[in-house]
């Protein structure tokens, strides 16, 4: 009789509380030894806070914790030495190259000096850095950084790896790479724990647990999940520019929990064991997926009006009426081109997308469209202002929501919500009006007196969009706005950029969620600094088309489209 191997971590009645807060509520689950197990769950879950307790970083206030058949705090915290943590933020230093943050992370391990060389050369090999060994770890691409954080959390030759979310902010070529990387290691018999937002990713682990509010909701197998919808998902193809409203409309019926939009069609999640509404040849059933049964396990989607939209001033410029323009736009750093004449419109009510991978100049772009970066050739202008002439002026009627969260961490989320109001110039009555209507339409308000830099990572981004939005901005720019938070959030998020555009709002956004990219009306797809495609989603997928990929997601366009360049 062949027994079941040891799990590689186990934790039992599991209670962690911060102050009278309880991040983790009485949490008992198994890791299974020699797999990878996705956790899962939205944001202010408890996930990080479970990580560290099995990283040995944290102690319990009740309950316990085995990792690897022993307490993390015991024998003066020996199991951390075979135990890899990889941070959700970047946990590396920035001022210090490739090779010295491999350096210090094994002084740090203590690793013996002639065994260094040999690991660094294998590691180096491994996620593809040797190349790079001089570059400092702030100058790397989003990818890069992930890498090389991966590389110093395997220094020691973990058995078991802890991985905090470490595919946020990363272009889907890099999530590729580093899932390949994992499942090598896998290979070698590491047992991995990934944390992601991303549920797609979640569906290639052979095991989940969910957490929501410190409670664990679900320990398995994702696919046995996602048939808890099984019979309930449709699929209603729509006409061509019309997936957004047709979505909207699908979520306001009283008996759908979800609708997003999928290519040319709109993905339907029905509350119960369906009826007539979804009727062929109207709707067509489809498989189920993880993300389906995980929105209707957190209760469903958000319904209801876009409250930002709602309060927004009914001075509107007339639809289609060009917002912003980038006409040979280029930036050098140096030797180095970031963005090489790149040239587009955006128009007003539309949504554009400025895809690429991570360094490809997306972000460079931005700032200089948002005034705060000179470019070194070309011009930009924003809703009607030369940014050239009167980037101020121009910088009034925008609304700029960065890629690294830029509010003032010291100061509380109330302050910066004045402190803003000030900056674009909002009179007495007309701020006070704004920022209470910021707090109720975010649900702020449990957290107004809190420092920003505490707040969980969506709460930190409903400031964010509340802060760029206080003004009622004719062009809105968003860098990454859903980076890392989980599909309910990415959901409202969504819901509220859309409903602006009905106002005549110009949104330009950049994204790593392929999926939310089909929400755009165009997408540029950066590359090197260059425009290399542009059309609507469906045109992209259409030129990928082939035999083998009859039907391409926009994930397989973007890396086709990529590909053929790199070429």
């Amino acid at each position: 009789m062949v027994t079941a191997p040891e799990p590689a971590a186990r934790v039992q009645a599991l209670v962690k509380s911060f102050g009278a807060t309880r991040a983790l509520d009485g949490i008992s689950a198994s890791l299974p030894a020699g797999t990878i197990l996705g956790l899962l769950g939205p944001d202010g879950s408890g996930k990080t806070t479970l990580i560290r307790l099995l990283a040995g970083l944290m102690t319990p206030t009740a309950g316990s914790v085995e990792v690897l058949g022993r307490r993390p705090d015991a024998e003066g915290g020996a199991t951390q030495a075979e135990v890899g943590y990889m941070p959700q933020r970047f946990g590396l230093y920035e001022d210090l190259s490739v090779l010295d943050n491999l350096s210090l992370y094994a002084d740090l391990r203590a690793l013996p000096t002639p065994a260094r060389q040999a690991r660094f050369a294998q590691l180096l090999a491994f996620t593809g850095l040797a190349p790079f060994t001089a570059r400092l770890a702030g100058a790397l691409s989003g990818g890069m950084k992930q890498k090389l954080g991966l590389a110093c959390a395997l220094l020691g030759r973990p058995r078991l790896l802890l991985l905090d979310e470490p595919g946020v902010g990363v272009d889907p070529l890099s999530r590729r790479e580093l899932w390949r990387m994992v499942n090598e290691l896998l290979q070698q018999g590491v047992t991995v724990l990934w944390s992601t937002a991303y549920l797609e990713e979640a569906e290639r682990c052979a095991h989940i647990w969910l957490l929501d509010a410190g409670r664990l909701l679900y320990a398995g197998a994702p696919q046995e999940l996602s048939q808890r919808v099984a019979g309930r998902v449709f699929r209603r193809p729509v006409a061509a520019g019309t997936a957004r409203r047709a979505a909207d409309a699908e979520l306001e019926r009283p008996g759908v929990l979800d609708a997003v939009i999928q290519g040319a069609s709109v993905r339907v999640v029905a509350r119960a064991v369906p009826v007539a509404q979804f009727a062929p040849p109207a709707y067509q059933a489809v498989a189920p997926r993880l993300e389906d049964a995980y929105v209707e396990l957190l209760g469903g989607a958000r319904k209801g009006a876009s409250a930002l939209a709602q309060g927004w001033p009914s001075r509107a410029p007339e639809r289609g009426s060009v917002l912003v323009r980038a006409r040979g736009l280029t930036r050098r750093f140096g030797d180095f081109t970031a963005a090489d004449r790149v040239s587009f419109e955006v128009r007003a009510g539309e949504i554009y997308g400025l895809l690429g991978p991570n360094g490809a100049g997306k972000s460079t772009t931005f700032r200089m469209l948002c005034g705060l970066l000179r470019p070194t050739a070309g011009e930009a202008s924003v809703a009607g202002v030369n940014l050239l002439h009167a980037a101020s002026q121009a910088r009034a009627r925008l609304g700029y929501m960065a890629q690294k969260f830029s509010l003032y961490g010291d100061l509380s989320v109330r302050q910066n919500l004045d402190y803003f109001a000030d900056i674009y110039g909002l009179r007495r009555e007309a701020r006070r009006t704004r920022v209470n209507a910021m707090i109720d339409m975010f649900d702020l308000g449990p957290h107004l007196r809190d420092n920003a830099a505490l707040l969980p990572l969506g709460y930190k981004q409903r400031l964010a969009l509340a802060c760029a939005t206080l003004h009622a901005p004719a062009v809105l720019f968003l860098d990454e706005p859903t980076s890392g938070v989980d599909p309910l959030m990415r959901r409202e998020f969504w819901h509220h950029i859309g409903a602006l555009t009905t106002r005549g709002v110009a949104v330009v956004v950049t994204t790593h969620f392929m999926e939310e990219a089909e929400y755009c009306d165009r997408i540029g797809l950066i590359w090197r600094g260059r425009k290399i495609a542009e059309g609507t989603p469906d045109e992209l997928k259409q030129r990928v088309r082939s035999s083998a990929h009859p039907e391409p997601t926009l994930e397989d366009a973007f890396i086709a489209l990529i590909g053929s360049e790199a070429a």
